[in-house]
């Protein structure tokens, strides 16, 4: 069953929010990353994940169906950030949930431990993810699968622009999807407005303090073959955090959910029954 929300995040921005499976259940939420939509994890929720999981997946501001405001700010500020996510879990009463975050969503969970703590949820997933977003981490955590294209995607001309994400969708596959599943994941890509996704860019944090102090059990969830956020920045996690347990995906690229879907529900699975209630 698919139901949906509409749910106030930071600074008043409306979130779409839809969630599918057990709503007795103990709640997953899957953040995605930048330019993409809640929408990038349909193989888990039409999976059997679904059967006794609540499944929860919202597009981030700017994003999808969510508001779009066109102020840098709202997407600088990371408190902002953590405000969104605060809002999903208060406003649907999530008990405890698992927070899942893909690529810039890693960015995302991270400015919510640092304004809330870990107390309200139960660990975090971090899916080819990013915990920081400054120059120096360019070329040493952040690839050229992703660098080598952002200024044409974030430029108003149309043409470079379609072209430029589709190179960086192409680069985050290294298993080879339908070519269905390409024609989804370019539609939702290019519904994010090219102004929205510069201003995700220009940001200057770094996770390493929150890392360093989290309490929860944390998964990394790491595709060798990524280029766009590289297998350094989950080495880097995996030494931070005191509490992280890594899990290498050998034939994946940037998205080991889509390319392996099965093996990677089945390990959010496993690693969800080993939480704490």
């Amino acid at each position: 069953m698919n139901r949906k929300h509409v749910v106030t995040g930071g600074g008043g921005v409306r979130l779409n929010v839809r969630e599918w499976g057990n709503p007795r259940a103990r709640p997953i939420v899957f953040i995605h990353g930048w330019s993409e939509s809640h929408w990038c994890w349909f193989k888990q929720y039409e999976s059997d994940l679904a059967d006794d999981h609540r499944l929860i997946g919202l597009d981030n501001r700017g994003h999808g169906l969510s508001e779009v405001p066109l102020s840098p700010h709202s997407y600088s500020d990371s408190k902002l950030w953590a405000d969104d996510i605060h809002a999903v879990i208060s406003e649907l009463e999530l008990d405890s949930p698992i927070l899942v975050g893909w690529s810039y969503g890693g960015l995302i969970m991270t400015d919510y431990v640092r304004e809330y703590g870990d107390s309200a949820i139960a660990g975090l997933n971090y899916v080819c993810a990013a915990s920081c977003l400054r120059p120096t981490a360019l070329g040493r955590y952040i690839g050229e699968g992703l660098t080598q294209h952002l200024p044409d995607a974030v430029s108003d001309d149309l043409g470079r622009m379609v072209d430029a994400i589709r190179q960086i969708n192409a680069n985050c596959f290294a298993i080879k999807l339908a070519p269905e599943d390409y024609e989804r994941v370019m539609c939702w890509t290019m519904m994010v407005r090219p102004e929205v996704r510069g201003f995700l860019l220009d940001r200057d944090v770094d996770g390493d303090d929150v890392l360093a102090g989290m309490r929860k059990p944390v998964l990394v969830t790491q595709g060798r073959l990524d280029t766009l956020v590289l297998p350094a920045m989950a080495e880097h996690i995996g030494a931070v955090c005191p509490t992280a347990q890594l899990s290498w995906y050998a034939a994946s690229g940037h998205a080991p959910f889509l390319e392996e879907p099965v093996r990677f529900n089945r390990e959010l699975r496993e690693f969800a029954l080993g939480l704490a209630s």
